[in-house]
């Protein structure tokens, strides 16, 4: 069940609080959905810091004991899915770390795409990393810049930076959030009283009762010191690059990431969908959960109502225990099981928010057959999904997405449904209320906002790589009854 892509990481950072350890672990909690491999706390009281940091969930990781010792009014926190460097305990953020000015701690959503150029570099002038991360780079950086001023030294080192990256960074003096100058990663600030906040998705703020203020902008460092708050941009770019992945299906709904609301773009997802192909149809149904706003949004437009064709089990562990005679699309039905009443003999629309290699949705519209679907026609609420991103989403390299490498028709042949439509591009940002100068839709389009390994020329895919990279994986489109 590895077909859906996975988020890239949710940052917390709170000021002059009290109980900064306790807000700072339902924050994470909150942002759970961000990342699941690791989780971590660093709190500051005077000089003096404070880790705790661990593999699996937010509330696997804390006790209350744990949090207790997390003394101090100023904490950063993490939530991890690793995009780059291994997923084992010593690549779990936030960083910390002692350097010849004292000491700093660092949490990074995002890739950085210059990480081996600068690593090298650092290296050969007598570096020692510690872990396998990119996000450890920005600490080497800072020990090496000959400014005597913090803030002068960050703002020189994160101009040596090339990718995506928001940022929370603490250390004796500030609590620092900030975005890279494109802003391709969302980081929010809010405050709760006189206290500060930044966070990756604002669902952090509701469940501390703090209240949104605004986005970070792109390239700008918002600085905490004491009871002081101020703006400092280090970047600037004519254009923005914000992942419009956040609003199609990372990002919770309740949540606000770019200054925008995710709820209602979805919605619109759904209504740019039926409006750009009418379809007849008896029911809508959602592959739960991310889909189920832009679900809502086809039935609210096309008229065709929409049920809960689909269940999802939300209990389902890192193992299971699966059975010793083999049952056949056993992972599907462990996460999905149909609902046959609404199903049955009727003329189903599913909506999905994308498809990366297949395999999951093949097996859905299986299940979907026997439950007794007359027809299927499947609408996914983004457009063709053709190149990998460099910018901290884990996605599959080219040759295994099945948009890449495959026509419409034969998707539509492998998938065994009646009817097969993808949002357009014009679609998907309309639907955002944004433009191409607003967005990143590399993903969709292979037009790179940055150069990358200087394969990668601004806006657009070099002749070399696009031959390089013309390489296909065999499916069936034209699957047997047993497939």
């Amino acid at each position: 069940m590895s077909e859906a892509t996975h988020e890239a990481c949710g940052l917390f950072a709170i000021a002059d609080h009290p109980e900064a350890s306790h807000l700072t672990y339902l924050g994470l909690y909150t942002l759970q959905h961000r990342g699941q491999e690791s989780a971590g706390i660093v709190t500051a009281e005077g000089e003096h810091a404070s880790s705790h940091i661990g593999m699996g969930l937010v509330a696997d990781v804390f006790e209350e004991e744990t949090l207790g010792k997390l003394r101090g009014n100023r904490a950063i926190g993490h939530v991890r899915y690793s995009t780059t460097g291994s997923s084992d305990i010593i690549n779990a953020q936030p960083i910390l770390c002692e350097y010849r000015r004292g000491w700093v701690s660092v949490a990074h959503n995002g890739n950085l795409i210059n990480t081996m150029e600068l690593r090298s570099d650092l290296e050969s002038k007598g570096s020692i990393f510690r872990t396998t991360t990119d996000s450890e780079i920005l600490i080497h950086l800072l020990a090496r810049s000959p400014h005597v001023d913090f803030l002068d030294a960050l703002e020189e080192s994160l101009n040596k930076l090339r990718g995506a990256y928001s940022m929370v960074i603490m250390n004796d003096q500030y609590v620092i959030g900030l975005r890279d100058p494109l802003g391709i990663r969302p980081l929010s600030l809010g405050r709760k009283g006189d206290s500060y906040i930044f966070c990756s998705e604002t669902c952090a703020l509701d469940i501390i009762e703090a209240e949104y203020v605004r986005t970070v902008e792109p390239g700008e460092m918002v600085i905490i010191h004491k009871d002081r708050i101020e703006s400092r941009f280090f970047g600037k770019e004519t254009r923005k690059a914000q992942c419009i992945f956040e609003l199609v299906y990372f990002s919770r709904p309740d949540s606000i990431v770019f200054g925008k609301r995710v709820h209602p773009a979805r919605e619109n997802l759904g209504r740019e969908l039926a409006r750009e192909l009418p379809t007849e149809a008896d029911v809508v149904v959602a592959i739960p959960d991310s889909s189920i706003c832009s679900a809502v949004g086809y039935s609210l437009e096309s008229g065709i109502p929409m049920q809960q064709g689909i269940i999802r089990s939300h209990y389902i562990g890192r193992t299971f225990i699966e059975p010793s005679q083999s049952i056949r699309d056993f992972g599907a039905k462990l996460k999905y099981n149909p609902v046959r009443s609404v199903l049955n003999d009727k003329r189903v629309i599913v909506v999905d928010d994308s498809i990366v290699r297949g395999t999951t949705m093949r097996k859905i519209v299986k299940m979907l057959r026997k439950a007794g679907a007359a027809e299927v026609h499947l609408r996914i609420a983004s457009p063709v999904w053709i190149e990998p991103c460099y910018y901290g989403v884990d996605t599959p390299e080219r040759g295994k997405l099945i948009g890449a490498t495959h026509s419409l028709e034969e998707i539509k042949k492998h998938l065994r449904v009646d009817s097969l439509h993808y949002l357009s591009i014009e679609g998907l940002l309309k639907a955002c209320e944004g433009t191409h100068e607003e967005f990143c839709t590399a993903c969709f389009s292979g037009k790179y906002p940055l150069k990358w390994n200087g394969a990668h020329q601004f806006g657009s895919l070099s002749k070399k790589v696009v031959d390089a990279e013309k390489h296909y994986v065999h499916i069936d489109v034209e699957p047997s009854d047993n497939a």
